[in-house]
């Protein structure tokens, strides 16, 4: 459980301070509870925050929320030495999300209009990523075992009445922890393939 900007600051300095021989690294964790506005973020999506905290990140995508129950993988690759486009970067993200839920019977898709993960047409992951010097950082929050009441306060992804689920909506009850083994086993997956 890790507040957002120190977090955010660090993986700044890591990106900074890669050279080509600077191992990739994925970080696994979770967030107090925080607003984040991606580059474009509106203002006018944050409809009532009221006591959670509000940062105006670097990352892509407009205003989402990240809390206690809430699986954060961010992703510092080198995406030049693994010859990766943005998209397809995008597109590996979603697809460990997807793997992962196809693993506990749950059926969801992607969709390129607006990336994330999508139950049934609710949000269950999402995706924010940054590219400087060829190195990405930020990466995925998917939605586990938490209050969701916050999404409430915000048009999630810019997007108003989107709706957003968890995996607990669907009678999966384990860790944020053991949630992470399988979505980075299908990053490294994807990574190595």
């Amino acid at each position: 459980m890790q507040p957002y900007e120190p977090i955010w600051r660090e993986m700044q300095g890591f990106t900074e301070g890669r050279t080509p021989e600077t191992n990739d690294e994925i970080w696994v964790l979770e967030h107090l509870p925080v607003y984040t506005l991606g580059l474009n973020g509106k203002h006018e999506h944050l409809l009532n925050p009221g006591d959670i905290p509000v940062i105006q990140s670097d990352r892509g995508g407009q205003v989402t929320y990240h809390g206690p129950g809430q699986l954060i993988v961010y992703t510092l690759l080198d995406i030049k030495r693994r010859k990766l486009g943005i998209r397809q970067l995008v597109t590996l993200l979603e697809q460990s999300m997807v793997t992962t839920l196809a693993q506990f019977g749950i059926t969801a898709i992607a969709n390129p209009q607006a990336p994330g993960v999508y139950v049934g047409g609710k949000k269950i992951g999402s995706i924010g990523i940054r590219i400087k010097n060829n190195a990405s950082y930020h990466g995925i929050s998917f939605n586990n075992n938490m209050d969701l009441t916050s999404f409430n306060h915000i048009n999630t992804c810019g997007f108003k009445d989107l709706q957003v689920t968890q995996l607990a909506d669907f009678g999966v009850n384990i860790s944020t922890s053991e949630l992470a083994i399988p979505v980075v086993q299908a990053i490294n997956s994807a990574l190595t393939s």
